[in-house]
């Protein structure tokens, strides 16, 4: 500010009146510190403004990792954040945000001082003593009452079946994500369900634990194709893994849709670019991204909203899924 102040030729306290908005600055006055501060690149510090307004009007959206799934809610989000006067903090802990309690840690540090709000990305504990509103994508444990955006996984999940069993399949496997993830079981759940609405018996042999993670995935992939009597189509339960699966089937000799059809979930950009492209059910991310802001933003200006909002999920068919040879 004194750097504006003496560069304009006005005192710091005619600077601190332009920054603010506060009334008492001539319209000539105004113009010449505005011009100043342009030029200079001045901006206000974000921890001095939260002291002297309680308010910062800069929301977080919190991540454990940036990955392709929290990428694409963040561009959600930040198209959204335009039409709010509100700036937006993408946070991560640099990849050590992976074991239990991260967000925790994450609110404490960034609330009360540089954001008014935040959005946590699949929290891991979902609790309620925050210091500032707090929305929730995707939570580990599922709804608990804290205000959150999901979309439909287990009917995402019988969609994906569906589709494999009307093209003809019947030894179907299914790659899974967590178990400890509450999408992850609703993902499993409604594979299951469509086998048995389909009068299709599971075979447990071709369930396996995925991670959703590539590097989790290869491991099951392999044990579940690399063998006499592999299943002819793989429903993974996230892109990722089903783009490691088309990986290990090709390193196994297979024909990708000829041998093994593959679906996945979520539909990130990755998807269309994989090797077919990826036929896979379509979350609505940077929806659920921009719908997450909007609640927020809604929370902090005390309009009510109805705490939990889940959307639809839908079939994106492309070329990794084809009827059975035989």
């Amino acid at each position: 500010m004194a750097d504006v102040a003496r560069t304009a030729g006005v005192s710091v306290a005619t600077v601190s009146k332009v920054v603010n908005g506060r009334y008492g600055v001539a319209q000539s006055t105004l113009a010449r510190v505005q011009e100043v501060i342009d030029d200079l690149g001045y901006e206000a510090s974000l921890g001095a403004r939260s002291l002297r307004r309680h308010r910062t009007n800069v929301l977080g959206i919190l991540v454990a990792e940036f990955e392709p799934f929290s990428t694409e809610l963040l561009k959600g989000a930040s198209t959204a954040v335009a039409a709010t006067g509100y700036e937006l903090l993408a946070y991560s802990g640099g990849g050590r945000g992976g074991d239990i309690g991260w967000e925790k840690r994450y609110l404490s540090r960034l609330s009360g001082t540089l954001i008014d709000g935040a959005i946590i990305v699949t929290p891991t504990v979902v609790g309620t003593n925050h210091g500032v509103p707090v929305v929730a994508v995707d939570p580990h444990t599922g709804p608990s009452g804290i205000p959150m955006i999901d979309s439909d996984n287990r009917g995402g999940a019988v969609l994906a079946t569906e589709h494999l069993i009307a093209l003809g399949h019947r030894r179907i496997g299914f790659l899974g994500g967590r178990e400890d993830l509450d999408s992850a079981q609703q993902r499993e759940e409604g594979f299951r369900q469509a086998m048995d609405a389909a009068g299709i018996p599971v075979d447990e042999s071709l369930v396996a634990v995925g991670g959703y993670r590539p590097e989790t995935a290869d491991g099951p992939a392999r044990t579940l194709l690399d063998r006499a009597d592999p299943p002819t189509a793989v429903f993974a339960a996230n892109d990722l893994s089903a783009i490691q699966v088309m990986t290990v089937a090709r390193g196994l000799g297979m024909s990708l849709p000829d041998d093994l059809s593959v679906i996945g979930f979520d539909n990130v950009p990755e998807s269309a670019l994989a090797t077919p492209p990826l036929t896979t059910i379509n979350q609505p991310l940077q929806r659920m991204g921009s719908e997450a802001l909007r609640l927020l933003v809604d929370l902090i200006d005390g309009r009510e909203r109805p705490s939990h909002l889940r959307l639809p999920t839908e079939l994106v068919m492309r070329a990794s899924c084809a009827p059975p040879r035989h």
